[in-house]
């Protein structure tokens, strides 16, 4: 089971009261008339499924009822952080970068 910090709540509360509600920082397009067929269903229906970190969007639901962004890995569950919306992504660690450009490509999966 995961424990979740929720940044408004200040407080690291059960996996059982948070939803998670996909990929976070995706952007709307910024003008809806003019935005042809192709963005609008990339912008709907196309996500991320990365192996490894991956930016994430919950809700507090049984809490404060906010919702905030997680940094976790996808393979090992870890969360890495969590922020409040609005704020910008935590960079890639340096360790996180050498590890995947020093690795072979046959232990790539």
């Amino acid at each position: 089971m995961l424990r979740i910090y929720c940044p408004y709540c200040r407080e690291a509360r059960e996996e059982e009261e948070f939803h998670c509600k996909g990929e976070a920082h995706i952007r709307r397009p910024t003008e809806p008339d003019e935005t042809s067929d192709a963005t609008w269903g990339s912008y709907l229906y196309f996500r991320k499924n990365p192996r490894g970190r991956h930016l994430e969007m919950w809700v507090h639901a049984a809490g404060c009822r906010k919702y905030f962004n997680v940094v976790r890995d996808t393979v090992t569950y870890v969360i890495e952080s969590s922020y409040p919306m609005g704020q910008a992504a935590p960079p890639t660690p340096t360790a996180a970068l050498v590890s995947v450009a020093s690795a072979n490509p046959g232990d790539v999966p």
